[in-house]
């Protein structure tokens, strides 16, 4: 059997209205908003009874999608969003954008920061690194082709 696709990256925030903000100014469309709730659920993730809030942000291709995921019970045990770029895991999303720089300014309004600087690579691409909502690290490229 082979893979089909990668559905969606899962990434968990405190405030799912901001980081709903926040990917639609990066580009993302706002799919729709659920809440994640039962017996079912916590079979799934193995934490037993949760109440979580749901958000899926889809790309422009509609190829891919973020669920944004608020959980209410059971509370977060973990915080890995001040992880340096080096850290163990899964780091970042990578978005390509049309202009870089003018991304950099439409997010900055929403809190966005500059991890490094942007940088070219080979003629071939401008890349950053941002810290978005939350503190969330963000990949952007843009090709120069």
């Amino acid at each position: 059997m082979a893979l089909k696709r990668m559905d969606n990256v899962g990434i968990v925030v405190e405030d799912l209205g901001g980081a709903i903000d926040f990917f639609r100014e990066l580009g993302l469309e706002f799919e729709g908003r659920a809440t994640i709730e039962g017996e079912w659920a916590g079979r799934v993730t193995g934490l037993g009874d949760q109440h979580v809030e749901i958000a899926m942000m889809r790309t422009p291709d509609a190829h891919s999608r973020l669920e944004l995921s608020r959980f209410l019970t059971p509370p977060v045990v973990a915080d890995h969003r001040k992880a340096p770029v080096n850290a163990l895991g899964y780091l970042r999303v990578m978005f390509t954008v049309d202009d870089i720089d003018d991304t950099l300014e439409r997010l900055r309004t929403r809190g966005a920061q500059l991890v490094g600087e942007v940088v070219e690579y080979k003629d071939v691409y401008r890349l950053c690194y941002i810290r978005g909502p939350e503190g969330l690290l963000i990949g952007l490229a843009q090709e120069l082709s």
